[in-house]
Order: C-alpha cells, then sequence, then structure tokens
C-alpha cells in the first residue's frame, strides 16, 4: 500500500533537514573554542542516551541482535570517523559550503554501487559525478575563501560517508534500523569515550555552549527519527530530492549565525552539486542512504 500522507512527509522531511543544518551550526560554532574530537564525542554519548532512554524500553534486545556484526560495526565507524571529519572541515569552512560537498557522497554511491553491488551504472550517473565533482573544484577554486585543508576534510569525511552508505545497502535486506542505529551511536561513543582523557579541556564551556553541547544528540536522534517517518509517509521519490534543501538551511543559518555569504561561483558550484544530485535520485527513485550525524 502506497504511503497516504505525502504533505506530512514533506513536512517531517523539511523539519528534519532543519535540524541536520541545525546541527552542524552549532558544532561549527563549538568548534571555535573546543576541540571537534570533543564536540563528536559528547553527541554520540548524548545520542546513545537518548535511544536507550526512549527505545530501550520498546525494543529491548532487537537493538542490539545482528545478523553480520562485523560489518554493522564497520558501517558504525565509519560514520564515526565521517562525524569528525566532518567537525574538522566545519571549523576551517562556512556551513553552506561544507554541506555541500558532503552531498558528492550519494552521487559517488551510484559509481561504487557497480563495482561493489553488481548494479548497472547508467549514462546518467557518470554525468552526476561529473558534474558534482565540477561544482566541489568551483567551491574550491584559486583565489576562493576555502582553505586546502577543509576541503580534504571534507572529502576524506565523504570517503568515509561512501563507505558507511556502501555498508547500509548491504546490510539493509539482512539487518533491522533499531539495530543499525543503535551499534552506530555505540560505536561512536565508545571510540571517542575511550579518547576522552586527552580530549577534556582545561576550560569550561559558557552558558550558550553547554545548551549547544546538550542539544547536539538531540537535534541528531530527532532529526533521524522525522526523516525515517517521512518516508513512512511520502514516496522516496518524492521526498529524495528535497534532501538539498539542507543546502538552503545550511546558507541561512551560516548567514544569521556568522554572516557569511556565499559568492556566485560558490553558489554555482552547490547548484552543481545540488542538480547532479537531484538528477540520481529522479533517476535511481529510491530511498536515500541515512544522512550523517
Amino acid at each position: 500500500m502506497p504511503p497516504a500522507h505525502p504533505v506530512r512527509g514533506v513536512l517531517l522531511c523539511i523539519a528534519a533537514l532543519a535540524l541536520f543544518a541545525c546541527m552542524d551550526t552549532s558544532t561549527k560554532y563549538l568548534a571555535q573554542s573546543h576541540s571537534p574530537a570533543l564536540i563528536v564525542g559528547v553527541r554520540y554519548l548524548g545520542n546513545l542516551l537518548l535511544m536507550a532512554a526512549l527505545l530501550g524500553p520498546t525494543h529491548g534486545c532487537r537493538m542490539v541482535e545482528t545478523r553480520r556484526t562485523a560489518l554493522v560495526v564497520l558501517r558504525a565507524f565509519c560514520l564515526a570517523l565521517a562525524s569528525l571529519f566532518i567537525a574538522l572541515a566545519l571549523r576551517e569552512m562556512p556551513v553552506a559550503e561544507t554541506t555541500a560537498i558532503l552531498f558528492l557522497a550519494p552521487i559517488l554511491l551510484v559509481i561504487a554501487a557497480g563495482p561493489v553491488l553488481g548494479e548497472r551504472i547508467g549514462p546518467s550517473g557518470w554525468v552526476a559525478t561529473a558534474l558534482g565533482f565540477a561544482g566541489v573544484l568551483a567551491i574550491a577554486r584559486p583565489g576562493s575563501e576555502i582553505t586546502g585543508i577543509g576541503i580534504s576534510f571534507a572529502l576524506c569525511a565523504v570517503a568515509m560517508n561512501l563507505g558507511y552508505q556502501l555498508l547500509s545497502r548491504v546490510l539493509a535486506a539482512s539487518e533491522n534500523t533499531f539495530a543499525l542505529l543503535f551499534y552506530t551511536a555505540l560505536a561512536g561513543s565508545i571510540l571517542y569515550g575511550l579518547a576522552m582523557p586527552w580530549l577534556i579541556e582545561d576550560h569550561a564551556p559558557d552558558m550558550l555552549e553547554a545548551a549547544l553541547f546538550a542539544g547536539l544528540g538531540v537535534m541528531g536522534g530527532l532529526g533521524h527519527f522525522l526523516f525515517t517517518a517521512a518516508f513512512r509517509d511520502a514516496p522516496a521519490s518524492l521526498l529524495a530530492p528535497l534532501n538539498y534543501l539542507q543546502l538552503l538551511w545550511a546558507g541561512l543559518l551560516g548567514y544569521l549565525v556568522f554572516g557569511h555569504v556565499p559568492g556566485a561561483v560558490s553558489l554555482f558550484g552547490m547548484a552543481l552539486i545540488a542538480g547532479s544530485g537531484v538528477l540520481v535520485a529522479l533517476k535511481t527513485r529510491r530511498p536515500p542512504p541515512k544522512r550523517t550525524a
């Protein structure tokens, strides 16, 4: 039976994307005075506690049941590392430009799915990939305010996110969603929890920073919940192109919080990346892989 509430699904998707943009903007704000690894670690721990409190009583053992545990754990660590690289990139780059480059991952997934998953790559896949990389070159052009180190961190995040999305496709048929979400939060909490003795800082956050730290896990967890709920109410073919509305949220928040306005060439590059992603979404007509934290 097809989803019966497309308007509600669209609104839920838009709200989820706004929360993701708020989370990235908060990460950038905090990264100006705190370690990116500490920020990501606090976010994963908050997400884990939120999941345990809300889903633990109703789902219990289902949250730890897996059939291919090694791949589930590998997928979780790919996302944990991607989250760190995203935070590092956000420290060096504006939110909108960082978000645009990160959207290369679902575009590259079309190419990687050929040799890895045995899926056919059509001409539109190659065209979308070329347009996506042209967009990155426009954003990172010589003379722009984007630093090479920021681009490097963003591309490392794309690589880790690509591995995460490939493994998500491989595991989709055999694993339950709650276990995948739980192991993702658990792996990140363990990874950054072990490093926490070296991440503790000698200066305490102020009131605003403390509120943002506390809200990171909530924004990520609630965003993923709304994003998943959206696909129960509306078809993937309708929602997939909407993912690129996150660029608008990122641009708006970047302006409101940091006063940043992307230049004309950077806007053109972001439009190329968004356009190539929409092309992929419309051609595949499948639910997009889950967004990175």
